[in-house]
């Protein structure tokens, strides 16, 4: 069978930050897998940015790939989670660096000002909070964060963890102690450099 990685890097929903695009793709490139790096659209306000994910992941199964998954960063992990739990495609395996997760959380106001506004209803915000969103039909998920993570709280990536947790879904949550916001592979941070070494574990595992 043939797979195929999509890379989302963050940004906020207001830009694409350069080093967790192309240089993740090379490193998934050095494991063996085929991936590519997504440009979705920034500064529109959703569902743009899930039908565009949703376009992608729909173009490269067409390409060949029996298997399609995602890896998103940040804001990039919201729109990753968002396709891997609500799109009409299929997604087989996520993995997450320090995701937005939750709308409901005041936290990360700036994803949430750009992807659905700061006055948004109530009821647009939990449809758009990833761990309102986990059925047992979920993906696996990797997810990873640092706990000093000042920009995007550890407890986004808590709150997706419990609700994979409850909803029986197969994953893998890893908190590091060091680390600030925005540390794409991670090299030389101390510990949290470990995530890519688990990672491609937890994808063998999967038997990717």
């Amino acid at each position: 069978m043939t797979s195929h990685i999509i890379v989302l890097p963050g940004g906020g929903y207001h830009r694409h930050a350069p080093h967790e695009g192309e240089p993740v793709v090379a490193w998934l490139g050095s494991l063996g897998y085929a991936a590519s790096a997504f440009l979705y659209p920034v500064g529109v306000r959703h569902p743009q940015t899930l039908d565009a994910v949703t376009a992608e992941i729909r173009r490269v199964r067409a390409a060949g790939a029996d298997r399609v998954g995602l890896l998103g960063f940040s804001a990039g992990g919201h729109a990753a989670g968002l396709a891997a739990l609500t799109s009409t495609e299929r997604v087989d395996a996520v993995i997450l660096g320090y995701p937005v997760v939750a709308m409901l959380l005041e936290t990360h106001a700036g994803s949430r000002e750009n992807l659905v506004g700061l006055d948004a209803a109530p009821a647009l915000r939990e449809a758009t909070s990833l761990e309102k969103l986990v059925t047992a039909a979920s993906p696996p998920f990797f997810v990873w964060h640092t706990a000093e993570d000042a920009a995007v709280p550890v407890e986004h990536s808590y709150l997706l963890g419990a609700a994979l947790a409850e909803h029986g879904v197969p994953h893998s949550l890893h908190v590091f102690p060091r680390g600030k916001h925005g540390i794409g592979l991670a090299q030389d941070t101390g510990t949290a450099e470990a995530w890519t070494a688990l990672a491609g574990m937890w994808l063998n595992e999967l038997d990717w």
